[in-house]
């Protein structure tokens, strides 16, 4: 059996989708641990008209999704969690899948499978470069390698992992408003094996704000606390695909540091990035940005998604 964690804050619109997403499946032996953070809408009311008895609802102050997906990881039942956030949707068979994987990679602990992102009324397919095997679905040995050069292989609502794993790990770390679950695969990777499936069976539905130049919807945080344990994890377990993957973080913020018109801070980012792969010619190209107008700095970074 599969315990599917969802964190639940104003998605009063969306949540009945999700869910029903979630009862079309062709595998039916789940549990739904629905970890309500808060809300101030009445996505609370829309679940609890649903009258299903696998379904659990829980109450907890505002904290966070990553407090929110940690009460639902304590709270599950089975050896399996599910990961789904309450935009977004599973393609029926997404359990069934991902339930062969668990079978046929006994000695794997996380399981992903690819995703497609929809925007309005289109879907965009995801991008994975440097896949280590041609068949549809294997070993996803060199997840930051992938990572580096790719859309991220594995998505919130697109994999399960075993609790015990979770456990571990400390589950997703708290505290922080972004790259928490950035964080979480990363320590899942360096640590354990990873079955891949590539058919894009859940969908991530995009905000406006997605994949566009215009001004971002977060500020990079002060403290870098995801960079940071990137790097004390580096540090454990060196590699090259780690150290890329670092350098991704950077260019991240660096991006939106340009974007916010920092050009001090995103040269400090550019340099990070650099430190950790100095063969990344667009990073030297952000560097020239920094200097640039700011309609070129748009125009740009339009294309640089």
């Amino acid at each position: 059996m599969i315990s599917v964690v969802i964190p639940l804050y104003n998605k009063e619109k969306q949540i009945g989708n999700t869910l029903n997403s979630v009862f079309n499946q062709t595998f039916q032996d789940f549990e739904i641990v629905i970890v309500n953070d808060g809300s101030t809408d009445n996505g609370v009311d829309v679940v609890k008209q649903i009258n299903d008895n696998r379904i659990r609802l829980i109450n907890q102050e505002n904290q966070g999704v990553s407090v929110a997906r940690n009460c639902g990881i304590e709270e599950a039942r089975f050896d399996y969690v599910a990961f789904l956030d309450a935009d977004d949707e599973w393609n029926p068979a997404y359990l069934e899948t991902q339930v062969k994987l668990i079978k046929n990679y006994p000695e794997c602990q996380v399981f992903a499978c690819a995703y497609n992102f929809r925007k309005g009324e289109n879907l965009l397919p995801l991008i994975l470069n440097k896949m280590p095997f041609g068949e549809e679905e294997g070993i996803l040995s060199n997840y930051f390698d992938v990572a580096s050069c790719s859309h991220p292989p594995i998505w919130t609502s697109a994999v399960i992992v075993e609790k015990k794993a979770l456990l571990s790990i400390g589950n997703f770390p708290q505290g922080i408003v972004s790259g928490e679950d950035l964080l979480t695969w990363a320590r899942l990777a360096v640590r354990y094996r990873i079955a891949y499936n590539k058919q894009s069976l859940a969908t991530f539905v995009l905000e406006d704000t997605h994949f566009s130049a215009s001004q971002p919807r977060r500020v990079p945080a002060e403290i870098d606390f995801v960079g940071n344990n990137l790097k004390e994890l580096y540090k454990e377990f060196p590699s090259n695909g780690l150290k890329k993957y670092i350098a991704l973080w950077h260019k991240m913020r660096a991006s939106i540091y340009i974007r916010l018109n920092k050009r001090a801070k995103a040269f400090v980012e550019i340099q990070k990035a650099l430190y950790y792969n100095p063969f990344n010619v667009k990073m030297y190209i952000y560097l020239l940005l920094v200097f640039a107008p700011a309609a070129v700095q748009r125009k740009i970074l339009k294309f640089d998604k």
